[in-house]
């Protein structure tokens, strides 16, 4: 599952893209990337969102902000109402890339919190509280505004994502050195990708050595000097991201989640579990069932 650019069709006379889709709830799009960012409300829907290297459940409200080239998908659950009908998902989206106010606006000192929300949302950012309840009501206006009053909505969000303190970080590592290559970031993106699509599988560093084409000596000073932290650390976060996901659908035992999230046995799983997330499977999973 290698992500795909994307290319956001902006229009010619517009500063960013608006869009309010309605899609059947089982449809996915191809896991991309793109260089603008996406500010994304769920109206109506729910599944799973792979973002970086994280798997985790969303359901109708949810309002997400993306930086750029993140890789990313939504996938709906297939769902029917109480008269047996398949029922669509609701999404409201914007596209605009870091510049699209113009360079200039960084240089300002009342809009010294922009450069600051920028590089946070590098790692992806739940919209929370009252702040999600603002960019829901713009977002919806957005859909219909035109003119001035379209640069006048773009910075009221901007404004509530700068100075809101409910914002909730998505990857666990995603973001990379700033004066990093293209090149370092596509094999990057390989490399979460092919971790992302194998994660159930017992990942040999000389494996994953080769997908990168690099000695496994250059690889792991190469993942260390992306990311911060080692590749078996990075695995075990992403298989500690899918039984989280796993947990909160409450379908399985836990002792199969393990399986499922590809531990190898349960007290490995359980140490790696929280040390991740600093509560034990039982606690996190009875945390968020009874929110």
């Amino acid at each position: 599952m290698k992500p795909q650019f994307h290319k956001v069709p902006l229009l010619a006379n517009s500063s960013y893209v608006a869009r309010h889709e309605f899609k059947r709830q089982h449809t996915e799009t191809n896991w991309h990337y793109h260089p603008e960012m996406e500010l994304v409300y769920i109206k109506r829907g729910n599944g799973s969102r792979y973002i970086g290297n994280n798997i985790s459940p969303f359901e109708s409200g949810e309002v997400i902000l993306l930086g750029e080239n993140i890789p990313h998908i939504w996938r709906f659950n297939k769902d029917a109402n109480a008269t047996g009908h398949q029922m669509d998902a609701e999404a409201l989206s914007i596209h605009f890339h870091p510049e699209c106010l113009g360079k200039d606006i960084f240089q300002l000192q009342e809009a010294y919190l922009l450069p600051r929300l920028f590089e946070k949302a590098k790692s992806g950012l739940v919209v929370k509280g009252e702040a999600r309840e603002k960019i829901a009501g713009f977002m919806l206006e957005a859909m219909e505004a035109t003119n001035l009053d379209r640069i006048i909505i773009l910075l009221k969000i901007l404004k509530t994502l700068a100075e809101s303190s409910e914002l909730t970080p998505i990857c666990i590592s995603h973001n990379v050195p700033p004066k990093s290559s293209e090149y370092d970031q596509a094999r990057l993106n390989e490399i979460c990708a092919y971790t992302l699509s194998n994660y159930k599988n017992d990942i040999t560093l000389e494996e994953i050595s080769a997908i990168s084409h690099l000695s496994t000596t250059s690889f792991c000073r190469y993942f260390k000097s992306m990311t911060k932290k080692t590749y078996y650390n990075f695995l075990n976060e992403i298989r500690v991201s899918q039984a989280c996901k796993l947990l909160i659908e409450d379908k399985i035992p836990t002792n199969i989640i393990c399986f499922e999230s590809g531990f190898n046995n349960i007290s490995n799983f359980y140490r790696h579990f929280k040390k991740v997330t600093g509560v034990t499977p039982f606690e996190y999973k009875k945390k968020y069932l009874s929110c």
